[in-house]
């Protein structure tokens, strides 16, 4: 689990199935200080995060397929909270 900050978002007009419901966030992830950690990624999101807000990711495979209820799917990072402030 990581945190994160949502930084943008995505639209795709051709999208694998798995995807289909999910909205798609380019999201900042973030270290122990609250800086930038790496390159932005693009996350699945189904619990309404805005821009700016800060989530939690998940790259668990199995949560990941549970999420989506695909055993295939090419989805590496996924939104499964928002913290409170």
């Amino acid at each position: 689990m990581q945190l994160a900050k949502v930084v943008g978002r995505a639209t795709a007009t051709v999208k694998h199935e798995t995807l289909a419901g999910f909205r798609l966030l380019l999201v900042q992830p973030l270290d122990a200080r609250g800086g930038a950690d790496g390159d932005p990624q693009l996350a699945i999101d189904s619990l309404g995060s805005r821009m700016g807000d800060t989530v939690m990711l998940t790259t668990d495979g199995a949560a990941v397929r549970e999420l989506v209820k695909k055993d295939n799917t090419p989805i590496r990072w996924a939104v499964i909270g928002i913290p409170d402030s």
